[in-house]
């Protein structure tokens, strides 16, 4: 009670912060921007055996300062965050393969096991010099998400881009109460409808972690060419893309090999991946139908092992004419990234998903793309232009029951992995999840969002937490700014 008070009072200050404010503030020839996003979460995750907290509530805020200054051929930005955890669980760690109970337990040992959590650092600081009106070159630290180099003309593109192709990779875990920045280089020769882009960067600490100054010994270079095309009723968006990605922090690996063969493999693991998407949308008379098709193959170094390993998304959508006061879309889709079958042989088959944000794709965030399967339909309805409600299913599965149930979004401190993997016995059924989500955007400056998910769990869950085999994940948000 004492952190939804809390969450209510914080919530109630801003607003009223929020409601005066203009929006960009000129300081001299420096605009500043602000944005406090606030949440309580409630988690009810899988029931462990003994007396752990898997039931817990707690305040995870993320405050941000933007410094700017643009020149005719230069801009500079410095961007200050400032995260606050307040309220988290101190017994949600089980023993494998149980484990972490939810993102509570994530944030408590990645803070040196501490309940209350804060740090202000540096979020962005780089420099962009602008060649002409198409190139540029950005130096420093900023944030970048894969697949958002160029925007499509088409919103219903635009919002496909966003929700269901971006950061599938290469993301910003912006989901986090923390969120993870890159530093280094990034080159882009843009036009309105085609873009080329190169980064070259290592990623930063954070996401569980609070203290985000430092960053991680792991490189990676990602090039992308993105067409906006079509005609007519036709709008479509495609992108060709390589990543190269070499983690040289010689910890301990999460695969299903034996954990003595895994403490004696301190080899990089030096990644090659290859893919593309295509998105389409297509205006007729009874509605706009889209198609989306995304993939990537894998080569290279899992440590002492060859990688070998593919993901594969189809999706497609429906907004019908009728029903213009609801404006419905109705979505459905088949992902699967591969897994690994034999863990005595020199093949690593488990497709590895990099530095993504997977929140987007699992929205109650206890799987990813690793060695799952996941069957889905999604409800859009938008009854007005300030509210959107969402409903999805999700039938997920092991890509491989040999393999291990992986969760996580890459790495975030140099100590830590960054994906946890639960041994199965050699189950395939994960659960069926059910979630509804509803923004409700009430003015420019201020967004309110509620969730709830529910997990039915199948012989996976049966077989790791034979207590109670279903989880429940829930929050509300509020998200001012400037």
């Amino acid at each position: 009670m004492k952190k939804l008070l809390f969450a209510i009072s914080l919530i109630s200050a801003v607003n009223a912060v929020a409601q005066t404010a203009p929006g960009v503030v000129k300081l001299g020839g420096v605009d500043l921007t602000a944005s406090l996003r606030s949440r309580l979460y409630v988690w009810d995750w899988f029931q462990p055996t003994g007396a752990y907290d898997n039931q817990y509530a707690y305040s995870g805020n993320l405050l941000r300062l933007n410094f700017t200054i643009k020149t005719d051929t230069t801009d500079f930005d410095a961007e200050v965050a400032v995260p606050f955890i307040l309220g988290l669980p101190k017994n949600a760690t089980a023993p494998a393969p149980q484990g972490a109970l939810g993102f509570g337990s994530n944030y408590y040992a990645a803070n040196t096991n501490s309940q209350y959590s804060s740090m202000a650092f540096a979020k962005q600081l780089y420099l962009r010099h602008h060649f002409g009106k198409q190139q540029t070159l950005q130096a420093g630290r900023f944030e970048f998400n894969d697949a958002s180099e160029l925007t499509p003309k088409s919103a219903i593109l635009a919002t496909l881009k966003r929700d269901r192709i971006s950061q599938r990779l290469i993301g910003t875990f912006g989901f986090s109460d923390v969120g993870r920045s890159f530093d280094g280089l990034r080159y882009s020769w843009n036009k309105p409808t085609a873009d080329f882009t190169i980064v070259a960067a290592t990623p930063t600490r954070g996401v569980f972690q609070t203290d985000g100054w430092g960053w991680n010994r792991i490189g990676f270079a990602y090039a992308a060419f993105t067409k906006d095309w079509g005609h007519g009723g036709h709008s479509a968006d495609t992108r060709l893309f390589a990543i190269d990605y070499d983690d040289f922090r010689h910890i301990l690996k999460t695969d299903s090999r034996a954990l003595a063969v895994r403490r004696g493999d301190t080899e990089n693991i030096h990644i090659q991946t290859f893919g593309a998407h295509s998105v389409h949308a297509i205006t007729t008379k009874s509605g706009t139908i889209d198609v989306l098709g995304w993939g990537a193959v894998q080569m290279g170094r899992w440590g002492t092992q060859t990688q070998r390993a593919y993901a594969l998304d189809f999706e497609g959508g429906f907004q019908p004419a009728i029903l213009p006061h609801l404006k419905p879309w109705i979505r459905g889709g088949y992902t699967i990234g591969s897994g690994d079958g034999n863990a005595g042989d020199d093949k690593h088959g488990t497709f590895f998903q990099i530095l993504p944000t997977p929140r987007p794709y699992a929205r109650f965030p206890f799987f990813n793309m690793m060695n799952t399967e996941d069957a889905f339909g999604a409800m859009i309805l938008r009854p007005h232009a300030k509210l959107t409600a969402s409903s999805e299913f999700h039938s997920l599965r092991l890509s491989n029951p040999g393999d291990l149930w992986y969760a996580g979004g890459g790495a975030f401190q140099p100590w830590t992995f960054g994906y946890t993997g639960r041994a199965t016995s050699g189950q395939g059924s994960l659960g069926n999840l059910y979630d509804t989500s509803i923004e409700y955007r009430a003015s420019r400056r201020m967004t309110f969002t509620g969730y709830l998910g529910y997990t039915q769990g199948l012989a996976v869950m049966e077989k790791i937490y034979p207590a109670g085999k279903d989880g429940r994940f829930g929050y509300i948000e509020a998200l001012f700014r400037m």
